[in-house]
């Protein structure tokens, strides 16, 4: 038996979507809900009130609106714990991801989609979230494959170990639980809406980054998938008699590289190999000491996007003002793009103002935040520093 608890990431903002969908589900739960006279045994249970099975997803006579309500509906106590369980494990980060608008949709498109794949093969009713929260959890494995995954476990021991999103979603969630189980230990599961939901998460969330409605990063499953393409490409041009050795020494170079230069290089490369593969484990102590070692060699590199920004906070964390500033004012300049620039200028103004003694430069990033920024509590944080300084 294996049981995940603990992902290794947490969202930079709060999943207010996820859980009001969370807290729509239980009320709804209550609200369909009463204590009823069991047919099994003579005593009462909490069941399903006769009103609300109109609003399940019945194969036979499907109404449209029944592909969106049924996913709101449950039939136990742990039918409803299990999904909003697995819902608030991977849905906070994947919310961070996409936004609440795209998250929204992803939800109930996975709702409909899962609906659609259980009555393409069955005509028993269905209800639950669970093919919603498979699209979620689908995503999640897109997103951030990499990322781990603290899963328990109990066979004849109980103890705990770290799984990779990748192989857990992939093997566990879906391969075993939903194509294997099934045919083990027949049971009225919908293991096909479940199937339908997973597959409109990855594919959802694959088009989204292809189309740009979500940006990419270096630790999603295309990235993944394009840098393992290219080593692909690399190994069939070597086995094919390709040299890049080779190939340069067929190109008349106007400049010889010195052996210090190549060193350099040599060195270069092999930190920001380091740093990609410390970053992917979420450790993030080690990298930022390797990025510090890389900028001490060529200051001039630029970590991607994702990273420099992990990197500028973990500094800030481990109270070095000094390279942090330098890190956030950095991927400013590289990514002047960024869609939350001014909390990245909140944290210069912040460190500008509080340690690093510099009240121009913080006074003109807090300005510049305070025009952006839309949560009560920054605001107030922007505004007090700021009367500070000018008071």
């Amino acid at each position: 038996m294996l049981l995940p608890i603990h992902t290794s990431i947490r969202p930079s903002r709060t999943p207010y979507l996820n859980y009001a969908i969370i807290a729509i589900n239980i009320f709804l739960f209550f609200l369909t809900h009463s204590y009823q006279q069991s047919t099994y045994g003579g005593g009462r249970a909490l069941a399903l009130v006769p009103w609300a099975e109109n609003f399940m997803l019945n194969p036979a006579t499907p109404f449209l609106w029944q592909f969106v309500t049924y996913a709101f509906l449950h039939g136990s106590l742990a039918h409803i714990f299990g999904n909003m369980y697995f819902l608030y494990l991977f849905g906070n980060n994947v919310n961070d991801k996409l936004g609440n608008i795209n998250y929204l949709c992803l939800y109930l498109g996975g709702a409909i989609f899962s609906g659609v794949g259980h009555t393409i093969f069955h005509i028993n009713p269905v209800l639950g979230a669970s093919g919603a929260v498979a699209a979620v959890t689908g995503a999640y494995l897109v997103l951030f494959p990499q990322t781990l995954i603290t899963v328990v476990y109990w066979f004849i021991f109980i103890g705990t170990m770290e799984l990779s999103a990748l192989y857990f979603i992939l093997a566990k969630l879906i391969i075993w639980d939903n194509i294997f189980e099934p045919r083990l230990s027949p049971s009225a599961v919908a293991y096909d809406a479940h199937l339908a939901g997973y597959l409109f998460g990855i594919i959802a969330i694959i088009v989204m980054l292809l189309t740009g409605l979500v940006e990419t990063s270096h630790f999603d499953l295309w990235s993944m998938m394009k840098r393992w393409n290219q080593k692909r490409k690399y190994r069939d041009s070597a086995a094919a008699g390709y040299s890049p050795a080779a190939a340069a020494k067929s190109v008349k170079s106007k400049q010889v590289k010195s052996p210090a230069q190549i060193k350099k290089e040599e060195k270069v490369t092999q930190l920001k190999n380091d740093i990609s593969s410390l970053i992917s484990q979420r450790n993030l102590p080690t990298a930022t000491q390797k990025y510090l070692e890389l900028i001490d060699v060529d200051e001039t590199q630029t970590p991607p996007q994702q990273y420099l920004l992990d990197i500028a906070n973990q500094l800030a964390s481990q109270d070095q003002h000094t390279e942090s500033a330098q890190a956030y004012e950095k991927f400013l300049t590289k990514y002047p793009n960024y869609g939350h620039a001014e909390q990245v200028q909140l944290m210069l103004g912040v460190l500008y103002s509080r340690y690093l003694n510099q009240s121009e430069l913080a006074i003109k990033n807090l300005e510049a935040a305070a025009k952006k920024l839309t949560d009560p509590g920054q605001l107030k944080m922007c505004s007090d520093e700021l009367k500070k300084l000018q008071g």
